[in-house]
């Protein structure tokens, strides 16, 4: 356990001169990014997987992370919700081709309309974006999206409330 601020900073410095030292900043975080993950994906196969994804990409990106005063956990945490929603969304599309290789016209147009709504959602904001992944994706409750982006529960309603509708807009006129 890192007993302060101090004591984080300098194992990301350490971690950062040296990668082997990046194993002390994995022993002190892997339990509560291995919790977060876990509650968010269906099997233990895959929360180790996605977990192990998580510890490889911060590694991977330990340079460019710059400490600004928050924990090294929330750093960690978007890496890990990022990873989720990138599972998931590779986790359907395998179903989705295992199910059925050869897709009718209703199929097709189904397809359209989900890569249309993805596409709007990705042209959305980003703190809107980041609402609707999380909202609907990752299926997390309002309160939990609040305390992740650290903002108030109403904050984060009226987010989604002007996602939606701008979602909603732009497939409507899509369909016209």
């Amino acid at each position: 356990m890192i007993e302060s601020e101090l004591d984080e900073k300098l194992l990301i410095e350490a971690a950062k001169g040296d990668q082997r030292r990046f194993a002390d900043l994995y022993r002190v975080h892997f339990d509560r990014v291995y919790a977060y993950v876990a509650r968010r994906v269906a099997t233990r196969s895959d929360a180790q997987d996605v977990t192990a994804e998580v510890f490889q990409q911060a590694l991977a990106n330990l340079r460019q992370f710059e400490w600004r005063g928050v924990p090294f956990a929330a750093w960690l945490y978007r890496i890990a919700a990022n990873a989720i929603t990138d599972h998931h969304h590779r986790t359907v599309r395998d179903q989705m081709v295992a199910v059925n290789p050869e897709p009718g016209r209703d199929e097709h147009e189904s397809a359209e309309r989900r890569a249309s709504l993805y596409r709007a959602v990705r042209e959305l904001p980003a703190d809107q974006r980041r609402v609707i992944e999380m909202r609907f994706a990752e299926d997390r409750s309002i309160a939990e999206i609040a305390r992740a982006l650290g903002r108030s529960e109403g904050a984060v309603k009226q987010l989604q409330f002007r996602a939606l509708g701008r979602l909603r807009a732009r497939l409507d006129q899509a369909d016209a």
